[in-house]
């Protein structure tokens, strides 16, 4: 029957009082233990989620940020020595809002909000050199934007401007980084700091740019010396990539169609030249004819001139005379008279005419530019997998290809990477089966625990599965501590019959009793004698011979020990 609260403590009290001072003390710990795992549950479901405000904040910006936030009345946690400070998860990006309306984090360094605190009456030099800090904090700023920099300084030397030729200087300009644990800047790094300084002050050279680390190595010395060694940046070589790629892939693609998806590899090595040249020429023709020449221009020049006609007569003083009054000419027989009006003798004349005549000259001006990139050379290497068949029997096998075969995949390469022999392309094909997919005669059967016990090899695997095994640990003593504890428990709180209390061969009229540690050391009745009967009391005990067949056993021993 069952038995009421009141009862069920008073059994479990009788039970606790019954155990020794061990398992009393194991039964403590064991509640102890639950109560502690229950109460830390329960305070772990209430505490708020922490996520990462601001992270990598130095001493100064995270002291502001810790003293606004203390302002909001905002609780917050600092990790990782005071770089790294959490906050509420729900209220993350509204703090952010919040600080950035106030500055914060400033970043170690000051940039161009210095010029909005500009004082009245500030000289120029003052004004130039506020300028000069914050442009020094602004690419200190963008430097310590690369994942791999911790801090940087920027210190720039600009010089002043003169208007004397001999006298300007060039700027400069030098940059110190703090690098994370185990972290570096590989050239191309370096070199993209050293064109972001020069890009960012005038007529400042990358070359004048020095990038010095923490351990004091000159970085900017080493990137320049890899350019002018290699002259390879890493897009040039991404390019060679996709160019190999891109050939191994017309390969496989048309040689699959043929033997089978994944019984084909193809490898492509290509030898590209990025020589960037430049060319100029001019040309001129032999000289054309004049019809089929081009007139330039034309100068034509024309002069005539008249020759003064020679002096007459006998020279003297008779000749300078004036001529005397006029007569009658005389003719002589045979001549027409002299008339009157007649035209002089005609005078002689010379006249000159020049021509020049420019005519355009035939030329061809060539400007070519090499291409960057041409490919050079070419040279495949494909591996094919053996022929797949299946017999009659229905066994599989592998056999190599034929020459014939072997033959055409030759062609079929050579026509996808347009193989040039006067370029020097080169291409092999071997067919050969594949070791790690196929045995010679029969396919292998592949492992399939490989990969998971792969996996579980790394650092990762063997990390989880610690994890795992530690928390089953844990488990298994918890609940070996609280069965050891509520069995003794039980075994406490058990009632152990007497020979008074089992029924004996009188009959109804004996009542039975079970005798129980009570708290004064006397007999309890099994039940009330007032509604107590035989038959309840003989299923008790059936069912107490049932479940306890050894305590039985030694209550009836010790009635035989007695004689009953």
């Amino acid at each position: 029957m069952a038995q009421s609260p009141g009862q069920g403590i008073l059994s479990a009290a009788r039970g606790f009082a019954r155990l020794s001072i061990p398992q009393k003390l194991g039964l403590l710990a064991a509640v102890a233990a639950m109560v502690a795992l229950v109460t830390v549950a329960v305070m772990w479901a209430r505490v708020p989620e922490y996520r990462v405000l601001y992270s990598n904040l130095s001493d100064r910006d995270g002291g502001e940020v810790i003293a606004a936030l203390a302002q909001m009345n905002v609780p917050y946690r600092v990790a990782e020595g005071g770089t790294v400070l959490m906050v509420p998860a729900d209220q993350v990006y509204d703090l952010r809002l919040r600080l950035a309306s106030q500055g914060l984090p400033k970043g170690g360094a000051v940039g161009f909000e210095l010029m909005d605190a500009q004082k009245f009456g500030i000289s120029q030099f003052a004004e130039q050199v506020n300028y000069q800090r914050a442009l020094a904090g602004e690419l200190a700023r963008s430097i310590q934007s690369v994942g791999a920099v911790q801090s940087a300084r920027v210190h720039l030397a600009i010089p002043r401007p003169t208007v004397f030729v001999r006298e300007q200087q060039k700027p400069s300009a030098s940059v110190f980084v703090s690098m994370y644990p185990g972290r570096m800047l590989d050239p191309a790094q370096v070199s993209a700091i050293q064109h972001l300084i020069a890009s960012s002050v005038p007529e400042l050279g990358a070359r004048n740019v020095t990038v010095v680390d923490q351990a004091g190595n000159l970085l900017s010395a080493a990137g320049a010396a890899a350019e002018a060694s290699t002259q390879l940046d890493a897009s040039q070589l991404k390019y060679v990539h996709a160019v190999e790629s891109s050939f191994a892939q017309r390969i496989e693609n048309i040689l699959e169609p043929l033997v089978g998806p994944g019984n084909v590899r193809a490898q492509v090595t290509a030898a590209l030249d990025f020589t960037r040249v430049e060319e100029t020429s001019e040309s001129f023709k032999p000289n054309p004819t004049p019809a089929e020449s081009s007139v330039r221009s034309q100068q034509t020049m024309e002069s005539i001139s008249t020759q003064a006609q020679a002096a007459q007569g006998v020279p003297g003083a008779l000749s300078n005379q004036p001529p005397g009054a006029a007569t009658a000419p005389l003719t002589a027989p045979g001549q027409p008279p002299a008339q009157a009006g007649a035209a002089p003798p005609p005078q002689p004349t010379s006249s000159q005419r020049e021509t020049i005549t420019n005519f355009e000259v035939d030329k061809v001006i060539r400007h070519s530019q090499g291409e960057v990139g041409a490919l050079r050379r070419l040279a495949a290497a494909v591996v094919v997998n053996y022929k797949r068949e299946i017999g009659a029997d229905g066994a599989v096998s592998y056999k190599p290809l034929t020459d014939a075969e072997i033959q055409q995949i030759n062609a079929l390469v050579r026509q996808a990477m347009g193989f040039n022999q006067e370029r020097g392309d080169t291409v092999n094909v071997v067919n050969a089966p594949f070791s790690a997919e196929v045995m010679p005669g029969g396919e292998a059967a592949p492992s399939p625990w490989g990969t998971f016990v792969q996996d579980l090899t790394t650092p990762a695997g063997v990390t989880q599965i610690l994890k795992y095994l530690g928390a089953a640990l844990v488990v298994l003593i918890v609940l070996r501590v609280a069965r050891s504890a509520l069995r003794d428990l039980g075994r406490g709180a058990r009632v152990e019959p007497t020979v008074e209390g089992l029924p004996g061969p009188g009959g109804p009229g004996m009542q039975p009793h079970l005798a129980g540690a009570g708290p004064g050391g006397g007999m309890v009745p099994l039940q009330d004698e007032a509604t107590a009967s035989y038959e309840a009391d003989l299923r008790a005990v059936k069912e107490l011979a049932r479940q306890e067949p050894r305590l039985v056993a030694n209550v009836v021993k010790e009635w035989v020990g007695r004689g009953e």
